[in-house]
């Protein structure tokens, strides 16, 4: 069926009343929910817990079913068949998790079987915090929107019985183990069991707990087993492991972990009944109070204008002007979702599970979880740094704080469970970033401390494996998964290390790290100007094809690129990388090859800041700022295929962020941001008073246009500036950064 889709850039003033410049409006969520993208369209509060996403992957005629990679998300653009609206998600991931306790409005007889009561959709609306679509079967409005930690629907249905389904034996994995207890004729609570993601271990699993209040009292409730029906509230499930039991009055023993609950009311005429349904990682009790807490009597509308509203303070630290309204709807919906992870942990009380003891414990700050780090740590964290250098702290202590528990720093960490997913030791990079860019309101001796076992500590390293040859060698041989790669990556973090030993005063630390970060040299074939993976005794692989493992096809030495896409990712040391190539020339001859050979590839991490290594080339910044623009031109847009792949937690939509402000973060270690052609004529950031010395920091450009994306010269505060970076303390600093542009290079 056709799904008219409407991006509205302003909001119903009898929802809102808010001003139509607000920049919120310009969010568009279908952005990025087809091509791999594994964004969703429903709302969520920024940094929020709880999450509202249709849930249309459980049909037999949706597309999902025909490619086990868009498991990943409970939403496709182009499916047309949907089961309900799960109530915590996870936004721009490769592997499954989450996408649970669906909620689902229908009329008529109580059916059970999603593939039975599902339906297909039409006038979705997707905007900043609200979600709305009509469901054709029924002809139900469902209206959606959330707080911190509650998800909100209304539903607005039509004369006759209607009902409300609460499935809990549906989602995006297959953990079994869920309970549902019904309270009143207006109120629910339970648990469900998820937790394996990239298909890890069940043992893995947790809990997300939930209470759901309904504003109309039911005329008749019940739960479900599959297949049969119990009506009342004397019936809670329990079921762990494939096996159920009833508990309370009922005796009778079940099998399975299909169940549900459902609510029916018998309208004389259209009625409105809106669902609130609190969650939380802690407790029943926990998810309560967070409900009334947040959203206690509050309207539909008072709840999504708070939360519009809070979208609006955030995205409003970066102002822009000129360039057309599509290029502002790209960059605030980028912004958009570099603010949704890492997201909230902790309950309303300060309550939240430790990761790896099942303990409780308590912040007075945020818990931040879903730490994507191998793909953020290279430009998203320093977007927070710079724009919201509290969240950035908070988030800093949560690594910290899963030490003190878990005895290491985080890798992919997701809801307190560590999935040891990609290689490297991402959390050192952006500790040590951090705390560079003037963000120190942490224990830094204990994070020093943390970034030193694990890069030292050869026994039973679950972050670095592979460490005893890397030390000894100075790189993983064949023997390790990704040799090449995972060797690029701790040469990256001990490079991280040795620059916070220099910060620190730790000398002696800063030497021996600093010579451990250029150990990759080790793996450099001058015949190929590439890095190529070395067997355990020394001599170079063969055979060695240097396109394989583009695609996510195998590969003997990389993880998810081949030999060309991590051949310049050597973000700390590009000028000794220059020279092993032979001098600039090689260099440029070289990264050209990249993208003239249709090596690069906009859609995965390691070869993101490939486009801005031009600039360390003089006479050659002009090739950055022609492909930094080819490139957000040719994979942003503002269309459900407007990402180039999956948005991995935000970090596609930080680079283009960066890009379209024409700066960017493409090293470590030195708090430099590579100038490039911006597409605005004014971008202005707001700086936090708290953190940085400045106001605002402003980028203008003169005769800026889409034929002229050539700096032709550059001032800092009035004065020219004769290079094509700069630091990260002239930014905070506050001033104004000013760009004239052309249609030619200037070389």
């Amino acid at each position: 069926m056709y799904k008219v889709v409407l991006l509205l850039l302003f909001v119903f003033c009898n929802v809102t009343g808010v001003a139509s410049q607000d920049v919120a409006n310009y969010v568009n969520p279908f952005i990025g929910t087809s091509n791999f993208g594994a964004t969703y369209p429903g709302p969520v509060a920024p940094r929020g817990m709880a999450s509202i996403a249709p849930f249309n992957v459980a049909g037999k005629q949706n597309i999902m079913e025909k490619d086990s990679m868009w498991l990943s998300n409970p939403y496709v653009h182009e499916n047309t068949f949907l089961t309900g609206f799960s109530q915590v998600n996870l936004s721009g991931v490769g592997c499954p998790d989450l996408g649970v306790i669906l909620v689902m409005p229908t009329t008529g007889k109580v059916e059970t079987n999603h593939l039975k009561y599902g339906s297909t959709y039409s006038d979705e609306v997707a905007k900043a915090g609200y979600y709305s679509n009509t469901l054709d079967k029924y002809n139900i409005k469902t209206e959606f929107t959330t707080s911190k930690r509650v998800g909100v629907s209304k539903f607005t249905f039509p004369e006759g019985q209607s009902n409300i389904l609460l499935n809990l034996g549906l989602g995006l994995t297959n953990e079994e183990g869920a309970m549902v207890k019904i309270i009143s004729s207006t109120e629910i609570e339970g648990m469900r069991s998820v937790g394996s993601f990239c298909y890890n271990n069940p043992e893995s699993a947790y809990p997300v707990y939930f209470v759901a209040k309904f504003s109309k009292p039911a005329d008749k409730f019940g739960v479900w087993k599959k297949p049969r029906l119990y009506e009342g509230a004397e019936a809670e499930w329990m079921t762990y492991n494939g096996k159920t039991r009833i508990m309370d009055n009922a005796t009778k023993m079940v099998v399975g972990d299909s169940i549900g609950t459902y609510f029916t009311y018998n309208f004389s005429k259209q009625e409105t009944v809106e669902v609130k349904i609190g969650v939380s990682y802690v407790s029943i009790e926990n998810a309560r109070e967070n409900l009334e807490e947040e959203t206690s009597d509050k309207s539909f509308e008072t709840i999504y204008k708070e939360t519009f509203n809070e979208w609006n303070q955030l995205l409003s630290k970066i102002k822009v002007e000129g360039g057309s309204e599509e290029d502002k709807i790209n960059f605030y919906t980028a912004l958009y979702h570099t603010l949704i992870h890492p997201n909230t942990l902790n309950d309303f009380n300060g309550e939240y599970p430790e990761i790896k003891t099942g303990k409780i414990s308590n912040t007075t700050g945020t818990r931040y979880t879903v730490f994507s780090l191998w793909d953020t740590y290279r430009n998203l964290h320093q977007l927070m740094s710079l724009v919201y250098p509290q969240q950035q702290s908070n988030m800093i202590k949560s690594m910290l704080a899963m030490y003190d528990e878990n005895g290491w720093l985080p890798k992919w960490e997701l809801n307190s469970t560590e999935t040891f997913t990609m290689v490297g030791d991402p959390a050192s990079i952006v500790i040590t970033d951090t705390y560079l860019k003037g963000i120190q309101d942490f224990d830094v001796e204990k994070a020093y401390g943390a970034m030193l076992k694990s890069a030292n500590q050869i026994e039973n390293n679950p972050l670095r494996p592979g460490l005893k040859d890397y030390i000894e060698k100075g790189y993983l041989t064949t023997s390790s998964v990704g040799s090449v790669s995972t060797t690029q990556e701790y040469n990256a973090a001990d490079y991280s290390i040795a620059m916070l030993a220099k910060a620190l005063g730790k000398t002696e630390d800063y030497k021996t790290f600093k010579k451990r970060s250029l150990s990759y040299k080790k793996l450099f074939d001058k015949n190929y100007n590439l890095l190529r993976p070395r067997n355990p005794d020394g001599t170079f692989y063969e055979p060695f094809n240097p396109l394989a493992g583009a695609n996510f096809t195998k590969s003997v030495g990389y993880i998810e690129g081949n030999a060309w896409q991590y051949a310049f990712m050597i973000p700390h040391d590009i000028k000794g990388l220059k020279k092993l190539m032979g001098g600039d020339e090689n260099f440029v001859n070289q990264l050209q090859k990249v993208f003239d050979d249709n090596q690069f590839d906009m859609a995965n991490e390691p070869d993101i800041a490939y486009p801005f290594w031009f600039n360390y080339v003089k006479g050659e910044a002009w090739r950055s700022q022609k492909t930094v623009r080819h490139l957000a031109n040719q994979y942003f847009k503002n269309k459900p295929k407007g990402l180039p792949g999956n948005d991995d937690t935000g970090t596609m939509s930080a680079w283009l962020v960066y890009s379209m402000m024409g700066i960017y973060p493409a090293s470590l270690g030195d708090n430099k941001y590579q100038i490039t052609s911006p597409v605005y004529d004014k971008i202005e950031v707001s700086l936090d008073s708290k953190y940085y010395p400045g106001k605002t920091f402003t980028v203008m450009t003169k005769n800026n246009s889409k034929e002229n994306i050539y700096i032709q010269s550059i001032k800092l505060n009035g004065h020219s500036l004769k290079r094509y970076w700069i630091t990260h303390e002239e930014i905070v600093n506050g001033g104004v950064l000013e760009l004239e542009m052309g249609p030619n290079p200037k070389k």
